[in-house]
């Protein structure tokens, strides 16, 4: 059977990593958490005090570290997905706390950072059979994927959920701390100089504020099909 790249890309909180494991399980494709990886690099740089008092980077620090940092992925068999590991230890709770959600937008925008991220995620996606979702990848990893989706949902949608991850995981924020954190990283993200965020000329758009989990999974495999991307079978 042919294999595709699918890309993944949209704002914070807008259910890419969700979508992304869904389609990888359904396809029988590897997933590749891309925004787990610049937060992996954002705790090195929090666990190595590379921050100033006004939360500013040490940018020359983190570029000199990039050679000590290593992001791999391990598959959790328990409950079937991949998670994070940050040179070899598993980081894939400490990396989605708020302390480095504050963070990794400024530790992204770092020129040398994308490129050690990007050469990494290449080199992972090869050989097709893949999914990844973060905010270039069809714009910049890999701008020929056969299939590019783009993300969005209302800001407060995006805010309660959330606020329901991180309570599930027992870190408790205000509804409106978690939004304040999703404007700011929007904005960093849309408006850094490397690679910023923004949506592939030949990208499917989906807005899923009132999509379920299983809507969304159904529309895209739909479009997979009417596209004759990949042969879908039961």
């Amino acid at each position: 059977m042919q294999k595709i790249t699918i890309a993944v890309d949209g704002y914070s909180s807008c259910g890419k990593s969700t979508l992304a494991k869904a389609l990888a399980q359904k396809l029988g494709y590897n997933y590749i958490d891309t925004g787990a990886m610049y937060r992996a690099v954002a705790l090195f740089a929090l666990n190595n005090n590379y921050f100033d008092a006004k939360g500013k980077p040490n940018i020359d620090s983190v570029i000199n570290s990039l050679p000590n940092i290593n992001v791999s992925f391990t598959f959790n068999a328990a409950n079937k997905t991949s998670e994070t590991c940050l040179n070899g230890i598993n980081v894939e709770r400490e990396i989605r706390s708020m302390r480095v959600s504050d963070k990794v937008s400024l530790i992204s925008s770092i020129k040398e950072v994308r490129e050690k991220m990007v050469a990494l995620q290449r080199e992972m996606g090869k050989n097709k059979g893949v999914v990844l979702d973060g905010r270039d990848i069809g714009t910049n990893v890999f701008p020929d994927a056969e299939l590019k989706l783009f993300m969005t949902a209302d800001t407060l949608v995006r805010a309660q959920r959330r606020f329901d991850e991180l309570s599930s995981k027992g870190q408790y924020h205000s509804i409106e701390e978690i939004k304040l954190n999703l404007q700011k990283r929007d904005y960093d993200d849309t408006h850094r100089k490397e690679n910023p965020l923004t949506r592939a000329k030949n990208a499917v758009v989906i807005d899923n504020s009132d999509l379920s989990r299983e809507q969304q999974l159904e529309f895209v495999l739909k479009l997979i099909n009417d596209l004759h991307l990949i042969t879908l079978t039961e």
